[in-house]
């Protein structure tokens, strides 16, 4: 099975109105240190996909990113957790096809990962942008709602809500 991740609001704290741009404004959400392990035992592929529109808009560059995301995949590894690999979208167009809820990023997985099943795949977010992408691809959608918890449950695009990742994490092993 894959595990498909959003990251700002699910992995690591989200900056209301702002970015990440740099590693020291990067913080894991609690508990996130904890599941990144649990899940790395339950799901065969573990996939990260994040809107940066800041790259499009200058604020960040690919290469600051990447910085980021090492540091990230270090810190995840050194607890035992694993990313098999992130697909970010740089685009500032809402109607661009790798933006969330576009499907593009899901697309470009399967195309690297052949065996993605999407059905048997599992979408968590913490936006209904995140919900929608996974419920286009067909997979299981789970909210977080770390930023938005006015979001009713149940709802159309939300399978299941948890509090935040570990409580998900919990709920799989």
């Amino acid at each position: 099975m894959t595990l498909f991740l959003d990251r700002d609001g699910v992995v690591n704290d989200e900056i209301r109105d702002g970015y990440v741009l740099r590693p020291d404004m990067f913080h894991f959400s609690a508990g996130v240190l904890t599941a990144m392990p649990i899940l790395a035992k339950h799901f065969g592929r573990i996939i990260l996909v994040t809107n940066q529109r800041c790259i499009g808009r200058g604020l960040l560059t690919i290469a600051g990113l990447q910085e980021i995301h090492t540091r990230m995949l270090q810190e995840i590894e050194a607890h035992q957790g694993r990313i098999d690999k992130i697909y970010f979208c740089p685009d500032v167009d809402s109607n661009s096809p790798c933006r969330k809820p576009a499907t593009g990023m899901g697309l470009q997985a399967k195309q690297d990962f052949p065996d993605i099943d999407f059905h048997q795949a599992v979408m968590v977010g913490n936006t209904l942008s995140d919900m929608q992408f996974g419920k286009s691809l067909g997979m299981k959608t789970v909210f977080i709602p770390s930023t938005r918890p006015e979001v009713p449950f149940p709802h159309p695009l939300i399978d299941q809500r948890y509090e935040n990742l570990l409580q998900f994490a919990q709920s799989v092993q």
